[in-house]
């Protein structure tokens, strides 16, 4: 009997490590990629087959297309799950930085899509599962670089999804919210960094710092996500996890885009109310 095959990128921690396991386990053969082999050496103990791939690297990502299909024969499933946040100020962060992140996040991602398509078309089946954000559909501050990242493999996604319609393809976005991975921990680290001390974006960066210890969802929530997607016979074209989630994207495409900018600015401005208590809080106990 011939297994389903599901190529998996960003699988070496988060939810891309989360969904190799969980579709390994319901009985995909999988692929999964990652910049770094050694954290998934009990992935690959568990049957997963286990490869380096940079997707910005063009090579890699062929190397990687290529192993499945010398071995497999097909691929049934590419999960796009390789990417990072770059937050900062749109002035502050570096532009070299912010083409980085579109390399990672969208012109990574589309490369690997290029890769798998005349295989798909040829099977007349297959299913294309980009992971986003609910940032694809809405903005914010210090998120511009990111969001815009993710915008763009939305758009692209759309498109996508009606080129390949009548060859048998679906195309699926994830839309996560905030998760509890090390994914949120690394970009509100990363911004704090890369944002100077005398920088006049730097208390909103705090502020928005302190924002980030409220997520709940975790990868295995998302893979789970994942597998519904992938396993439904007309799948929708988004998924989001939870209500909240949910509710964020309809206010951000239904509201007008002052009342969507009066929400997030009083948001912000109770985030600040709770970083100047704490931290009043703190010098009272010291």
């Amino acid at each position: 009997m011939t297994k389903t095959v599901a190529l998996i990128t960003g699988a070496s921690s988060g939810m891309g490590r989360a969904a190799a396991i969980q579709f390994h386990n319901a009985g995909y053969t999988v692929y999964a990629g990652a910049r770094h082999v050694e954290p998934m050496a009990d992935l690959a103990e568990q049957g997963i087959h286990t490869l380096k791939l940079d997707v910005t690297d063009s090579a890699s990502n062929k190397a990687f297309v290529d192993a499945a299909l010398e071995n497999e024969g097909r691929i049934d499933l590419l999960i796009n799950n390789a990417g990072y946040g770059s937050m900062g100020a749109l002035e502050d962060v570096d532009l070299a930085e912010a083409k980085r992140q579109f390399d990672v996040n969208v012109f990574g991602a589309m490369s690997l899509v290029q890769l798998v398509l005349p295989t798909m078309r040829a099977q007349h089946s297959g299913k294309i599962m980009n992971v986003s954000s609910i940032g694809g559909q809405m903005y914010g501050p210090l998120s511009g670089w990111y969001y815009g990242s993710k915008h763009a493999l939305e758009a692209l996604s759309d498109s996508l999804r009606l080129e390949v319609k009548d060859f048998g393809i679906d195309v699926i976005i994830i839309e996560p919210g905030g998760t509890k991975t090390n994914w949120a921990k690394i970009a509100i680290d990363h911004m704090l960094a890369a944002t100077p001390k005398d920088s006049p974006y730097r208390h909103m960066v705090e502020v928005q710092s302190n924002m980030g210890i409220y997520f709940t969802a975790t990868a295995d929530d998302i893979a789970h996500l994942m597998f519904k997607a992938a396993t439904t016979r007309n799948p929708k074209t988004r998924y989001q996890l939870t209500w909240g989630d949910r509710a964020i994207v309809i206010a951000a495409r239904k509201l007008s885009y002052k009342m969507f900018d009066r929400i997030q600015l009083r948001s912000m401005k109770m985030a600040e109310r709770d970083l100047l208590n704490g931290r009043q809080n703190e010098t009272e106990t010291n």
